[in-house]
């Protein structure tokens, strides 16, 4: 199979869990009219974002995947990667279209060993020395390998929705049950600090995979998922490496970094108006689809052009997502064509 265009999207399927099945700790069980709410609404999604690979981030069960793409006619359109997806917690998964996949899909659960997260700070005496002892990712990352043409080198893709900026409770630990006038007045600040360490450190985890892959070699690497980190925050650095991004007839491209396509879509727009979340009325871009230089304009090892990306976001302004089906995310879709630098 030679593609000459090929799509790329990803979906936040916000719990989509089977009727009744228990969620995480607080969040309410989807009635049978909820959960065909949403099967109905994820099917149409589907069939209108009609894209060659499909990240997915918060699945619980297998099965109601299955039966979004039986809802949508799609059945038959895609393999459906998400063997873990049993219930019992929510994992990333993808739709590859059908004759793409190569290879056994991995969930990856700890991180590789060169991740150490710490510092004597003996090179900076007014820094106290720090350890993070965080082990893997909460959801576990979705590798594969996909072929859009017939000729190597494989593509490679990963999938990850990374820990939330929702605060770690700690009102449950024993040292806060010890002195809890201490530490009541501050249970968001040290909630949120945890939260922000543990993306940190799956962020980090995730590049350190990236590394491996992409150094000194010409592997074509995307990236799809739920970051919970705006474009330029220090989460979405540490998974890109940073890049620069040239203009006009600058060539280049970096052989370890990962372009974002919201920046390539920047570019070539007058305006941003991307987002993919809204929360307490602030618009922020979560979802991500980072690519690697050979999806990249000005890259001297260019395979792929980027063709536009567009968002599907209006659902966002619906107020009740229970009683409508929609996800609480945007999903980004971005378009790519065969043009090899020459």
């Amino acid at each position: 199979m030679n593609l000459d265009r090929f799509t790329a999207a990803t979906v936040n399927l916000y719990n989509l869990q089977l009727p009744g099945k228990r969620m995480n700790p607080g969040q309410q069980r989807w009635t049978q009219d909820e959960y065909d709410r949403k099967i109905t609404w994820l099917a149409a999604q589907l069939r209108s974002l009609d894209a060659d690979i499909i990240g997915l981030q918060e699945l619980w069960h297998r099965q109601a995947m299955t039966d979004a793409l039986d809802r949508a006619g799609l059945t038959d359109a895609y393999d459906l990667l998400a063997t873990p997806a049993n219930g019992q917690r929510i994992v990333c998964a993808a739709l590859v279209r059908t004759g793409l996949l190569r290879g056994t899909p991995r969930w990856v659960d700890r991180f590789p060993d060169a991740v150490r997260l710490e510092s004597s700070s003996r090179t900076d005496p007014q820094a106290p020395a720090i350890s993070v002892s965080i082990p893997g990712f909460s959801r576990p990352v979705l590798r594969f390998q996909v072929a859009l043409r017939d000729d190597p080198p494989l593509t490679e893709v990963f999938v990850a929705h990374l820990k939330s900026k929702l605060p770690t409770r700690v009102d449950d630990e024993r040292w806060y049950e010890e002195q809890p006038s201490l530490f009541q007045p501050h249970l968001t600040a040290i909630g949120a600090a945890l939260a922000t360490i543990r993306r940190t450190a799956e962020a980090t985890g995730l590049r350190v995979m990236l590394t491996e892959v992409m150094k000194a070699n010409n592997t074509p690497v995307l990236v799809f998922g739920d970051l919970n980190d705006g474009q330029h925050s220090n989460t979405i650095n540490i998974i890109t490496d940073q890049p620069h991004y040239l203009v006009g007839e600058s060539r280049g491209g970096a052989d370890n970094g990962l372009y974002a396509a919201q920046t390539l879509q920047e570019y070539r727009d007058t305006r941003d108006v991307y987002y993919s979340h809204v929360y307490d009325d602030l618009r922020e871009s979560l979802d991500h689809v980072l690519v690697s230089e050979q999806f990249y304009d000005n890259s001297r090892r260019r395979l792929w052009l980027f063709d536009g990306l567009i968002i599907n976001n209006d659902h966002l302004n619906d107020d009740d997502h229970r009683a409508t089906g929609s996800s609480d995310h945007g999903q980004v879709k971005v378009r790519f064509r065969w043009k090899p630098y020459r």
